[in-house]
This record gives C-alpha cells, sequence and structure tokens, in this order.
C-alpha cells in the first residue's frame, strides 16, 4: 500500500475552519447536535450562539473529518433552516483538547 512502506508513513492533514451559520439555528438543538458530530469525527473546538441569531463554529482535525462536518453544516439538525453557511479556512492550532459547546 502507497505509504506504508519502509521508511514512509501515513501524514494526516490537520486544518482548522470557522464557520457561521444563519437561518433558524437557534432553539433547534443546532449546537448540542453539532457537539455530537464533532466529537464523532474527532474534532476539537466549540460552537455557540451568536448574540445576532447565528451559530458560529471552530473545528480543528483531520482534513476529512473536517469536510464531514462542513457537509453535515450545510443542513444540520432536524428543525433547523441553513440560510447561509460562511466558511474561512484557519491553520491547525492544537490549541482545544476537545469539543465543546462555548456560553
Amino acid at each position: 500500500m502507497p505509504g506504508d512502506g519502509p521508511g514512509q508513513r501515513n501524514v494526516k492533514e490537520f486544518r482548522a475552519f470557522r464557520a457561521t451559520v444563519e437561518g433558524m439555528v437557534q432553539g433547534v438543538g443546532f449546537r448540542y447536535t453539532t457537539l455530537r458530530q464533532a466529537r464523532q469525527l474527532g474534532l476539537t473546538g466549540y460552537v455557540r450562539n451568536l448574540p445576532d441569531g447565528k451559530v458560529e463554529i471552530l473545528a480543528e482535525g483531520e482534513r476529512v473529518r473536517l469536510d464531514q462536518l462542513r457537509s453535515w453544516l450545510r443542513h444540520g439538525p432536524p428543525g433547523a433552516y441553513v440560510r447561509r453557511l460562511d466558511i474561512s479556512n484557519l491553520p491547525h492550532t492544537g490549541l482545544y483538547q476537545r469539543f465543546q459547546i462555548d456560553f
């Protein structure tokens, strides 16, 4: 297999992104289901409600797992309506130990 031979190793790409989700995303369990999704994917960071009615997510981890969370954020949990998703890619910092809800 490629990357498994002597002197080779599989290198995982670690990245991060900050997302803001706009629509009907507060009061519908968006933070808690995002928390569950991110933890299942092994990501770190946070999710929080913003005063303007949006939800902000900062996630760090393997690129492929971040892509999975990004896809999930496009629709969110049942009962949510995502009108707009803005994502900014960031460098991975490793500052977060786990994914949590930030209040």
